[in-house]
């Protein structure tokens, strides 16, 4: 087993406002630059400087136009993420660039070589977050009624990395040796025909790019459901899980994944456990209260119900507020992302609730409070007792919070003798603390 890497830093952008649903409207807010590259430029250098390991781009391939006030909160419009990394790969040196792509509406061929061409162009930084698509809405935008069923999603998932590892595979390290006086390109010897037939995919290769400078990119997977599990355990480097305030919690998930990876032949310490956080930072306890209070004044009622019933795969608009909520749950047969419905499930267990105290209580979990020595002091207690080897960060307004984050908690993080003072190398691979694969041809 490999010794213990450094805590890792991601810089997740879920919303281009931020990751509350109406940081957008926040006084730091530039909803007017959602479109220009400057404004992921800056965020881009500004977790660089923090040395985060990456940023992490979300991305789902919809409009929240289900329920009434879907489109007045504009959560899921954004730049495509590829098109955007590819940009800052020019614009930055050292942070890793990881796209969100969906395995259900993509083709192995098509994402290994988008994926392998972001690779070149950031000399190794590119990195790829597996889903599923959890959503109806994004299922109609491609010739379907309905998305695939859950567990059958996570089968065309994994199969789906298969074919694009061997894509990746296709050509060895050494196969180019463009020889002018001998007229060879490339060695036919060393390239390397897939002729994958699965359950889902038939693949015949080779890919039309070189092996990556990372040689398989770092896989991000986010799904906590028994079936995300199982598939993060066999194929990921890194996983996004939602967090928890109990500290016993992310311990027992922690050491879930870890005997996943194990049980599938791999070094548990190449599976980076990394839980979201969403701080709201204040000098005091009261001003990040305040912080937030501020921002649950801007949420409109109706857009705090449209968010909860996208969560929950219920209208609940018609409800009345101030009534006891009750829910017909229904944890097997819902088919959007079952780790976030059981949050909410859990949150419902806890005692009676209206609807109104319901969404508040929802959204208000969604983000941890206080001041850069608390926070610092929560992010270096859960990696030193192994709940998580490091963190997606999720900042509720933009650009203020990332600001923050890098200007009071990063130097305390250095401090404390968990966070690097400086990159580890070049690649995201180096950054991750992962060795670079060997090709399955190599032997």
């Amino acid at each position: 087993m490999t010794a213990r890497h450094p805590l890792v830093l991601g810089a997740g952008l879920f919303y281009p406002g931020g990751e509350h649903i109406t940081g957008w409207r926040s006084p730091a807010a530039e909803p007017t630059r959602y479109l220009e590259l400057d404004y992921y430029a800056d965020f881009a250098r500004t977790a660089e400087a923090g040395r985060f390991a990456t940023v992490f781009l979300a991305d789902e391939l919809y409009v929240w136009d289900r329920y009434d006030s879907g489109v007045d909160h504009g959560v899921n419009i954004r730049p495509e993420p590829l098109t955007l990394l590819s940009a800052l790969s020019q614009l930055t040196t050292k942070i890793g660039l990881a796209a969100t792509i969906s395995t259900t509406y993509n083709e192995p061929y098509h994402v290994a070589r988008k994926l392998a061409s972001l690779d070149y162009l950031s000399d190794g930084r590119a990195a790829w977050n597996l889903v599923t698509s959890a959503s109806d809405e994004e299922a109609r935008n491609f010739g379907r009624d309905a998305n695939l069923d859950h567990e059958v999603r996570y089968r065309r998932g994994e199969e789906f990395v298969e074919v694009v590892h061997g894509l990746w595979d296709s050509w060895d390290d050494d196969a180019f040796p463009h020889d002018k006086a001998t007229g060879i390109f490339a060695d036919r010897d060393k390239v390397h025909v897939l002729g994958h037939e699965g359950e889902f995919l038939s693949v015949r290769g080779p890919l039309n790019i070189p092996r990556p400078p990372q040689g398989h990119l770092p896989l991000f997977q986010a799904g906590a459901s028994e079936a995300g599990r199982a598939l993060a355990g066999r194929t990921a480097d890194a996983v996004f899980t939602l967090g928890s305030d109990d500290l016993d919690e992310g311990r027992r998930l922690y050491k879930d994944y870890k005997l996943r990876a194990r049980r599938a032949g791999r070094d548990p310490e190449a599976v980076k456990v990394l839980p979201a956080l969403q701080p709201i930072i204040g000098r005091t306890q009261a001003e990040a209260e305040e912080k937030l209070r501020l921002l649950e004044e801007l949420t409109p009622e109706r857009v705090a119900l449209d968010l909860l019933s996208h969560w929950l795969g219920e209208d609940l608009g018609r409800r009345e507020l101030d009534e006891p909520f009750v829910f017909d749950a229904d944890p097997e047969g819902f088919n959007q992302s079952k780790s976030l419905y059981a949050s909410i499930l859990k949150v419902l267990g806890e005692r009676e609730f209206t609807l109104r105290e319901l969404y508040r209580e929802v959204l208000r979990r969604r983000f941890v409070l206080g001041t850069p020595d608390s926070l610092a002091d929560r992010l270096v207690e859960a990696y030193t007792e192994r709940a998580a080897d490091g963190f997606i960060l999720m900042f509720p307004t933009l650009p203020d919070s990332l600001s923050d984050f890098v200007t009071e908690i990063v130097p305390r993080l250095t401090d404390r003798g968990v966070y690097p003072a400086e990159y580890a190398g070049d690649t995201l691979r180096e950054h991750l603390g992962l060795a670079r694969p060997e090709s399955r041809y190599a032997a």
